[in-house]
């Protein structure tokens, strides 16, 4: 697997943002000295990046740590961090003179690629495994056009096939082994960095499927101590679910190669893979930061997509829910100093998969046209929440 290295110690002088924060607005961007990316003017972009940084002030309280934030990744423009990636990547294609972009997918790839191919003019063709993708993803993928085939396999079977297709120069492969990918999503590390005032947390959790984005993140940081601007690199945090977690188990094993899983199942989509390519990578980030990985359950992520929607306001895919589960679980457990700064990265927009929400939530509660039946109806609920 090819990586994008840069020799940045003598060009740093010349990065227009370090020498002033305000001269470009927050976005992937605005990092365009630190992007692969040799012709500016054919930029294939619709504004990503510049996610919020929330503090969570509710959650601080009830897991008494000092500082939790949640970078949400659901504000890119078509609700997910693989916006970042792919505003890079699509870029690329058009600079080598692609025609057709190809990916698998279990969901957000599908959804990202098939919008910046079409701001691009470059066709689709996307591969996602047959049963359980989310509607939600569907249907972006096919309102912006992309040729979109439903394999009898999971994402592994469908990663193989695209691989395989993208040795026909006609397929411009945009999974996350496309190394381009990684450095579009490495740019949250620099606006976290920007977002804290110039600092960076003590510990980041990060979901991990095909475990690309963690590399990422990894990759940014490091950039930041390579440029001076920081001394340490925060603690990375993956956490990947139970029915889907061979980087986990490699981990805690003290292994040096994972035991890809066949039959993964869990409610978080976006991570639902049993092969990850990026997993050699993705442990020596944990390991040379200190790190660790962990597995959590459908029940915890469930619960904890409700408690940071219920309790800050914000709504994630249950994937992107997952470092909250793994935050409440490592607060308990004493793994987080209770004077750490937390950030935690909600991969997706939760209108992305809203099926697990209704499935998991009460029925609604029909009542009369007059106000003695709605007030009753308060006391019911009061009472079903005790």
């Amino acid at each position: 697997m090819f990586d994008v290295v840069y020799d940045i110690g003598e060009e740093a002088s010349k990065i227009p943002w370090l020498r002033n924060f305000e001269s470009r607005p927050l976005g992937v961007w605005r990092y365009r000295e630190l992007l692969p990316v040799e012709d500016y003017r054919r930029v294939v972009s619709m504004n990503e990046g510049g996610t919020r940084l929330i503090r969570c002030s509710n959650l601080e309280r009830e897991l008494g740590i000092k500082e939790i934030y949640v970078k949400y990744e659901g504000d890119n423009p078509t609700g997910s961090f693989k916006d970042r990636g792919m505003t890079v990547g699509v870029t690329k294609a058009v600079e080598v003179g692609a025609e057709t972009t190809i990916c698998a997918s279990t969901g957000n790839t599908s959804s990202s690629l098939a919008a910046y191919s079409a701001r691009a003019g470059l066709r689709c063709a996307v591969l996602v495994p047959s049963k359980k993708i989310a509607l939600g993803k569907l249907s972006q993928a096919l309102i912006h056009g992309a040729n979109v085939l439903a394999v009898r396999g999971n994402f592994d079977d469908c990663l193989k096939m695209v691989k395989e297709l993208s040795s026909d120069p006609r397929f411009y492969l945009l999974n996350s082994i496309n190394p381009f990918r990684l450095e579009g999503q490495k740019t949250a590390a620099y606006e976290i960095y920007e977002q804290l005032g110039g600092e960076v947390p003590d510990h980041m959790i990060i979901p991990v499927g095909n475990a690309g984005n963690i590399v990422a993140y990894w990759k940014g940081f490091n950039d930041l101590k390579s440029l001076g601007l920081v001394n340490e690199l925060p603690r990375l945090m993956g956490v990947q679910a139970e029915g889907a977690c061979p980087i986990y188990r490699a981990f805690i094993e003290g292994a040096s190669e994972i035991r890809p899983i066949e039959n993964v199942e869990t409610v978080a989509t976006a991570i639902r893979i049993g092969n990850p390519v990026n997993w050699k990578r993705a442990l020596k980030a944990v390991r040379e930061t200190r790190g660790l990985v962990e597995a959590v359950s459908d029940g915890e992520i469930i619960a904890a997509q409700r408690i940071l929607a219920s309790r800050e306001g914000i709504f994630a895919e249950p994937a992107g829910a997952s470092p909250i589960a793994l935050l409440i679980r490592a607060a308990r457990n004493g793994l987080i100093e209770h004077d750490s700064r937390v950030v935690c990265i909600a991969t997706g927009h939760g209108l992305k998969d809203p099926d697990i929400v209704l499935r998991s939530s009460r029925n609604l509660i029909e009542v009369d046209a007059e106000i003695g039946s709605i007030l009753r109806s308060f006391g019911d609920a009061r009472a079903s929440l005790t």
